[in-house]
């Protein structure tokens, strides 16, 4: 009998519109469509600070604010950096007008102010990925449970309509549950590698600035 009403049920899925399957995929579909949107705005808020920091990057401004350190120049540095959206160059710039104690910790403090903007919304995505599959398992085990109690029903005619429901509701939610999960993966991957990029940026620049303060300390004492 399962194996007659299996091909049904697949049938009967087959070729439906999105809210009608949404509708077939219980309530859980409820909150895995929460999460979905969740997601898509979350994806897309990052994606576009990605491509408006991109669109900012100025490493020869960056250049040229070293520069002008490694000369002694440092108000110097200031005037060119503030000019500039590039976001070393704003770590630069808080370094060098809070230098009075010690310019590597205004540096860790700039870079840290900076690298969390590239963070922002990651934990949420995380949460996403997490939860859309265990989202989906939950729906695939209402809708088994709603398949066993049709099968223990004397009643064939209208079980026949609740196993197929049951069996329906199950995959819709996985199904759901894991697109949205892949969905979510692509960019999160994508998101850890550019803030690792930018970290990577900021310890080249904080490279550079330790080198010039050495340089610097080496010139004064001679």
């Amino acid at each position: 009998m399962i194996t007659q009403i299996m091909p049904l049920a697949a049938f009967t899925f087959m070729n439906q519109t999105p809210m009608e399957l949404f509708v077939h995929g219980g309530p859980i579909m409820w909150p895995i469509l929460l999460v979905s949107f969740v997601m898509i705005t979350v994806v897309c808020e990052r994606i576009l600070f990605i491509i408006r920091e991109n669109g900012t990057r100025e490493p020869e401004v960056v250049e040229k604010m070293l520069e002008n350190a490694e000369a002694g120049d440092i108000d110097g540095a200031v005037q060119i950096g503030k000019k500039s959206k590039d976001f070393i160059a704003r770590i630069l710039v808080y370094a060098f007008s809070h230098k009075e104690h010690s310019i590597s910790n205004a540096f860790m403090r700039g870079s840290n102010q900076e690298l969390n903007r590239f963070g922002q919304g990651m934990a949420t995505l995380d949460t996403v990925i997490t939860a859309a599959p265990l989202l989906g398992l939950l729906g695939t085990v209402t809708g088994m449970m709603k398949t066993f109690a049709a099968l223990g029903s004397s009643d064939i005619s209208s079980s026949t309509g609740a196993i197929t429901g049951g069996v329906g509701e199950a995959l819709i939610a996985t199904m759901c549950g894991l697109a949205i999960a892949i969905c979510g993966l692509l960019p999160f991957n994508y998101l850890n590698a550019r803030a690792d990029e930018a970290k990577h940026e900021v310890a080249d620049a904080a490279t550079a600035l330790e080198l010039i303060a050495k340089k610097t300390e080496g010139s004064a004492a001679n």
